[in-house]
């Protein structure tokens, strides 16, 4: 059975306030609910900065699926790591956007985002990552980049799917990891998590 008609006997949700998300959503459950998940995003400062992904999308999905249990429930989460794995969250203000892509310029990083699928008592979370090669970016680079608005709630302070392609060398793996929601994976893993 193809998966949007396997999707059609469910009440599927996805646990995202994301704008990005919710347009990358729409490939794989034409018909889908939208309910963010309001739970926080506290991370164990034990947990290894490859698994903070992988966590967070576990924390939003459950957060979602205990109050819709016979639904379907995705939850995604993506962090951008420096190569010293420094996670890069979204900046607080335009100076912590510019300090974020300081620390980008001219160097490669890495895209995490985790997925965690919940329903009916039965969960997976995985983790997809991608390579991304940042080009050297000036000051000035920076400054034009930042007055656009675009980075401001973005991982990492920068949209690849926008201008922020612009800063972009070149990526190994899946670019629409980069933009927040690995869909060609989510796919193949939904169809055998319903199967």
């Amino acid at each position: 059975m193809r998966l949007n008609e396997l999707l059609k006997e469910y009440d599927v949700i996805l646990a995202s306030a994301s704008p990005r998300r919710k347009e990358l959503m729409q490939f794989i459950c034409p018909n889908f609910r939208v309910i963010p998940a309001d739970c926080g995003e506290a991370v164990p400062e034990a947990l290894n900065p490859a698994e903070v992904a992988g966590f967070l999308s576990y924390q939003k999905c459950e957060c979602i699926s205990q109050v819709y249990g016979s639904a379907v429930v995705i939850g995604c989460d993506t962090v951008v790591l420096t190569e010293d794995n420094v996670i890069l969250g979204k900046p607080k203000n335009d100076g912590d956007a510019a300090r974020m892509l300081r620390m980008l310029s001219g160097k490669v990083h890495r895209v995490d985002t985790g997925v965690t699928l919940c329903h009916g008592g039965k969960t997976q979370t995985f983790t997809v990552s991608t390579r991304v090669w940042f080009r050297e970016l000036d000051e000035e680079t920076i400054a034009d980049y930042i007055a656009t608005g675009e980075p401001a709630d973005k991982a990492g302070a920068y949209g690849i799917q926008g201008r922020g392609s612009l800063l972009v060398e070149k990526i190994e793996g899946d670019f629409y990891n980069v933009v927040g929601m690995p869909i060609s994976e989510i796919a193949v893993r939904l169809r055998d998590f319903l199967s």
